[in-house]
């Protein structure tokens, strides 16, 4: 089973919300390709993505997010020492996340599922 066409259509939704995307579309296939190489750029290395708490893929990649979030974690626990009565409670969450999923309520019901039919599979051979 396939899950791709979820993060393909989110990839779309934020490539055609770039400021940059031709409204009227691309004039010749040298245009299009042009621009989708400089979005990939800054889609992979300048786009600070939410579901990984506000790092790049690329920083995810090479290793360097884990820095990343502990130096925010820093930050915000001194400014919380220094100006206790502008926090309610905790501070952010900067912790790592070890797993990213798209729809992670949907794994919870699939991953059985799936569990599942390998083992209909494995009895019926």
């Amino acid at each position: 089973m396939s899950d791709d066409n979820a993060f393909v259509e989110s990839l779309f939704r934020t490539a055609k919300y770039r400021p940059e995307f031709p409204a009227k579309g691309f004039a010749d296939l040298e245009a299009a390709r042009r621009w989708a190489g400089r979005f990939v750029r800054w889609y992979n290395h300048d786009h600070l993505h939410s579901g990984i708490r506000y790092v790049s893929p690329a920083d995810r990649h090479d290793g360097i997010d884990g820095d990343i979030l502990r130096q925010r974690h820093a930050v915000y626990l001194d400014a919380r020492a220094r100006n206790p009565r502008r926090w309610a409670r905790h501070t952010r969450n900067w912790s790592r996340i070890d797993v990213v999923t798209l729809n992670p309520e949907r794994d919870e019901v699939i991953a059985p599922a799936a569990t599942d039919q390998i083992e209909i599979q494995r009895s019926a051979a």
